[in-house]
């Protein structure tokens, strides 16, 4: 007893001489070494990025194909582009492109019902699931390695043999009419959805909302249709990723896709045209449970592909975030917002939008919008300095590694660029117009591009609780009615 207790003293009494001693030694260094302040910090440069080694070619039929090795993890991620989207769907059955994304997964294959597909998935703790957006069709899969063979197999069938269940395309239309009835639970849905109307015109591609009635009208009949107009081998590119052999890969690509006919007579579509809607204008949302406002301020955007784009990008860094003008004078000095933001949100192959906004409380809604404004005039009227400059640029570089967090997302953004007719190394380019950019080039940008007599301002709130009302900032307010329709069978 005794002996154990004089051990434990002994070891009690070593930790404290060895605490002592390391409080000591960080004591002196920090007599030693005076903290500095972040502002004085200085790092090393960001390395260079290079694309992991991949192979590019085309079947036969037309198809291309992008295999990335990463046998990091026993993980094989694939996924296709299908040149499609739910633009080019017809008017009166909008939700129609959505549909076919949701039971081309949901409704099985022509040799297994939908229970037998997932029940193979499940198994395997793998997935195959499939989607149609605005500008593109997706199809992707996720399996460990040892079960590509099988996975992969399934995943082809998904792709070129969907049986569209009936029963899965009405439960899929239940489940899109709970969704128009939800549709204005949220303030800020109805200002995003209520936006785009504005800017592009409320029977654009680019802003139809799916109704009622549209689902009504979509049978499997026209999914079928859908699915045959788009989906084969030469209208899409499918990537894969992972922890597989590149040659025998190759091998399992043309045992399951090489005798799909291709198309002989592609379908190439053209894009819609897009025009601002509304000049400009204050357009109001009345919500009388709110106690804030919700606003959207901007006008009709640009691409990618703009050769100011690096610039644009680097304006948004001078607009947004901790530090940016919006913050600062906005919420910070002026106390006006709870979130405030602006910035130039371009897209592939049409026009996007400038965009601002944000929420505040309803008797601050009309200095919030003029203040915004202030902002995006003093962008033209005079340079962004130094400070601003170097801030907006290492923001904008420092976040560009994290376009190449993993393979998948690497393999991802090539199939991208080639979907869109981008060059390969656009990110790349862009990086170095970002470092050349400067102070004189912003504010060109800002002139050329932001057009302040050009605004949409669009309000989400409680007409009653704003003060001074709307009417101070133009003669005409013009109020949007979000009634949702009645289904078709409700209606008189």
């Amino acid at each position: 007893m005794f002996k154990r207790r004089k051990n434990s003293f002994i070891y009690t009494l070593v930790l404290a001489l060895a605490f002592l001693l390391l409080t000591v030694n960080f004591s002196f260094a920090a007599t030693t070494t005076e903290a500095k302040h972040y502002t004085e910090l200085r790092l090393p440069p960001l390395p260079d990025v290079k694309l992991p080694k991949y192979d590019r070619f085309t079947l036969n039929n037309g198809m291309v194909v992008y295999l990335m090795e990463d046998h990091e993890l026993p993980l094989v991620n694939g996924r296709a582009v299908i040149r499609t989207g739910d633009r080019w769907e017809a008017g009166d059955k909008v939700g129609l492109a959505q549909l076919v994304g949701t039971v081309m997964r949901t409704g099985g294959t022509l040799k297994r019902t939908p229970d037998q597909v997932n029940e193979m998935l499940e198994q395997r703790a793998a997935a195959v699931e499939t989607e149609i957006g605005e500008s593109m069709g997706t199809a992707s899969f996720q399996t460990l390695s040892e079960d590509l063979e099988t996975v992969f197999g399934l995943y082809a069938e998904v792709l070129r043999e969907p049986a569209f269940a009936a029963d899965k395309l009405e439960l899929a239309k239940t489940q899109e009419g709970g969704k128009i009835s939800r549709r204005n639970d949220d303030p800020n849905n109805i200002a995003q959805r209520e936006f785009k109307k504005v800017i592009y015109g409320k029977t654009s591609p680019y802003a139809r909302t799916t109704e009622y009635s549209t689902l009504a009208k979509i049978t499997r009949a026209d999914l079928v249709k859908f699915y045959q107009q788009y989906f084969y081998p030469n209208n899409m590119i499918l990537g894969i990723v992972g922890d597989f052999d590149s040659q025998k890969m190759k091998s399992l690509i043309q045992a399951k896709f090489g005798n799909w006919q291709a198309s002989p007579t592609p379908i190439k579509p053209e894009l819609p045209k897009v025009t601002q809607a509304n000049p400009s204008g204050v357009y109001f949302v009345n919500q009388p449970q709110l106690t804030q406002s919700n606003i959207l301020i901007g006008h009709l955007g640009g691409q990618f592909n703009s050769p100011d784009y690096a610039a644009l990008d680097v304006l948004n860094g001078v607009l947004n975030g901790f530090g940016g003008r919006l913050f600062n004078e906005v919420r910070s000095r002026q106390g006006l917002a709870y979130s405030v933001y602006g910035y130039w949100n371009p897209k592939y192959d049409y026009p996007g939008m400038f965009m601002a906004g944000g929420q505040t409380r309803s008797d601050a809604t009309v200095q919030f919008i003029k203040s915004i404004k202030t902002e995006i005039k003093k962008l033209q009227a005079e340079p962004v300095t130094a400070k601003e400059l170097a801030f907006a640029k290492d923001s904008t570089l420092n976040s560009f590694v994290f376009n190449f967090e993993d393979t998948y997302q690497v393999l991802s953004r090539l199939m991208r660029y080639e979907y869109y007719g981008y060059p390969a190394d656009f990110l790349f380019t862009y990086r170095k117009q970002v470092e050349a950019t400067t102070a004189a080039d912003v504010q060109k940008a800002a002139q050329k591009y932001l057009k302040p007599d050009s605004l949409i301002t669009l309000v989400v709130g409680n007409q009653k609780a704003i003060e001074p009302p709307l009417s101070q900032l133009a003669n005409q307010v013009t109020a949007i009615d979000v009634t949702i329709p009645a289904p078709p069978q409700s209606q008189s």
